[in-house]
Formats: C-alpha cells, structure tokens, sequence
C-alpha cells in the first residue's frame, strides 16, 4: 500500500525578496526624500510628512531600484529618480483624499483632515514641483519625458475616473483604461526609468515599462477587490469608500452585468448615491460574492501579474528578477 502524497503548503508571496534587494538603495531614497520635503514654511514638511512617514510600502520608487538591479546598474542617478517618483505618487494621494473626501489614509486620519483641503491641494502641487526638480537634476531629457508623461496621463485619469463616477453604464474596458492611465502609468515609468538611466536597449526598456504597467493594473485590481472583501484595519482606509462615492470598479461592474433585474435596480440606486448605509453596503457585498466577482476580479489580477512577470523572462535569472516576479504575485495575493 502506497502513501498518500500530500502537497507541501504553498508559500504565501511576500515583498521581504524586494525589500532585501532594494534596501541599501531606499536609505539613500529616504534621505533624499526626507530633505526634498523640508521647506521654510513649516506647514509643508508636516504635512508632508504626516503622509510620507506614514506608513506605505514605497513599492514604485523600489521599481526603480529593482530595475536598475535587473539590468546590471552600478551608478547613483536612479536614487534621486526614485525618489521623484515617490513625490509624483505622494502628490496624487493628497490630492486625491481632497476630491473623495477621505477620512483615511494609510490607517490614520487623512492629511485633508487634519490639515484642510486648500493646505493639501498646495503642499501636493510642492511636492509635484520637487519631483520635476529632481528630474532636471538628473539631466537626461528622455527621463523628463517619460516622467513628465506619467504624471500627465495619471491627472487624465484621475479626471476620467471622476466623469466615470455615479455612472452605472461604466464598462470594464473603460474601468480598465482608468485604472491603466491613473495607476500603471507611475508604475511603468517607475520602472521604465531603470533602463534609462542604465542605457539599455529598446528592447529592455520596454520590458520594463511591460512588466511595471503590468503590475499596476493588477495591484489596483486587488486594492478595488480589498474594498469589498477587508476590514478597514488591514486596508488602512475606510470600508466601502468606493461604494460610498459611486465609483465603478470591477467587482461592481461584474455583480451588475451579472445580476437580476431587481438586483440591478439596486445598484443603480446605490451607484447614485440613493443606497449608501452600512446594511446597503452589506447588501452590495452579498450581490458581489453571490456572482464570485471578488473572484473574477483577482483572476483578472492574475491574469496581469502574470504577464508582468512574462515580460521581464527576457532578463538573465537573478536575485532582482526573482524579487520583481515574486512582487507581482504578492500584488494579487493581498488581501486573502
């Protein structure tokens, strides 16, 4: 008689792979950060820092870092780009909290909160204006381009995503097309700079603008799945804030174009903004996993992370490749 095989547990993926690859990298990242944010006027850095040292997994300045590892680089540029990089994304949350009128950001009252809306709309436009002075710092003209592009696109979906808002009609291919433009463009760029600064070949470069576009779509896949299927102690914000301000994203898209009748009824009226209390809330969450569209949703995910990681197959097998592979699986794996 023959033992039963049984299968080892799977091994949960983690970031500890990127963190280790990029910590030496991130200290300098940190200090540039820290001393790019102070100003004379002591609103600024307070605000600031009420946001940039609370918390985060900084993971689009570690991009750039893991890329340049990917990619053999030896030099110092990449450090004061990736840490324009994280101003660039520090600058969309706040302005981002003051147009959904968060409460939370990152387990804590959000800066808008604390500070007010006018003091977070300023220090986010200073925090930008810091980023495109590290970026000419630098000195390379494709840098800029690439940056400059990325934070363009990032505010056209920002917008996008607002005349999407409270509008049941919004389809997945639009819904992805935002989430592409207000997310995976700063992770693109983050990585893409890699190459750049490395003087890569075409080739390279766009393996890494594949692999960081990739990994955005999936890791706001995720962050919109989280939102119906967390607490808000692991999710650092309030349940339910997408519900709440209407927006469209895939687990709702998926429960409305699969329900009822009746059941669309409902949406339409919570979308609006006619059924927002903690028991419609609870309602919503009953349709979504009545459809598994928290499911489809991280299958989609998935589907993401796995071309990301498809994308950087071109590179050698090294400690930097199997970091960046393992980060995309840990952006789907958040959450469970």
């Amino acid at each position: 008689m023959t033992a039963e095989i049984v299968p080892l547990p799977r091994k949960k993926p983690t970031l500890d792979p990127m963190l280790a690859l990029t910590a030496q990298g991130m200290n300098s990242v940190n200090a540039v950060i820290l001393d790019r944010m102070q100003s004379e006027i002591p609103l600024i850095p307070a605000l600031a820092g009420h946001l940039i040292s609370g918390g985060g997994k900084r993971l689009r300045p570690m991009l750039t870092l893991a890329g340049a590892e990917l990619v053999g680089y030896n030099g110092t540029r990449h450090h004061k780009l990736a840490a324009a990089v994280e101003f660039i994304h520090t600058a969309t949350l706040l302005h981002d909290d003051v147009v959904d009128g968060s409460e939370m950001r990152r387990g804590k009252a959000a800066a808008n909160i604390i500070f007010g809306n006018p003091a977070t709309v300023l220090v986010g436009d200073f925090l930008f204006s810091r980023s495109f002075e590290l970026m000419t710092e630098d000195g390379s003209l494709k840098v800029l381009k690439i940056l400059s592009n990325a934070s363009a696109v990032i505010a056209e979906g920002e917008v996008d995503q607002l005349t999407a808002q409270r509008k049941i009609e919004t389809s997945e291919e639009r819904y992805l097309h935002i989430i592409g433009a207000k997310t995976a463009a700063l992770f693109a760029a983050a990585s893409r700079i890699a190459a750049v600064v490395a003087e890569c070949d075409q080739r390279q470069e766009q393996a890494l603008d594949d692999y960081g576009r990739n990994l955005g779509v999936a890791f706001q896949l995720v962050d919109d799945a989280i939102d119906y299927d967390s607490d808000a102690a692991e999710m650092g914000k309030d349940r339910g804030d997408d519900f709440r301000e209407g927006k469209m994203t895939l687990p709702v898209i998926l429960a409305y174009a699969r329900g009822t009748e009746e059941e669309r009824k409902f949406w339409q009226a919570a979308i609006l903004g006619h059924r927002t209390s903690d028991a419609d809330l609870e309602e919503a969450i009953a349709l979504i996993a009545k459809y598994d569209a928290l499911e489809a949703t991280r299958d989609r995910a998935r589907h993401f992370a796995e071309r990301a990681i498809d994308a950087i197959s071109i590179f050698p097998e090294n400690q930097a490749r199997a970091a960046m592979a393992e980060a995309a699986h840990f952006a789907v794996a958040r959450g469970y």
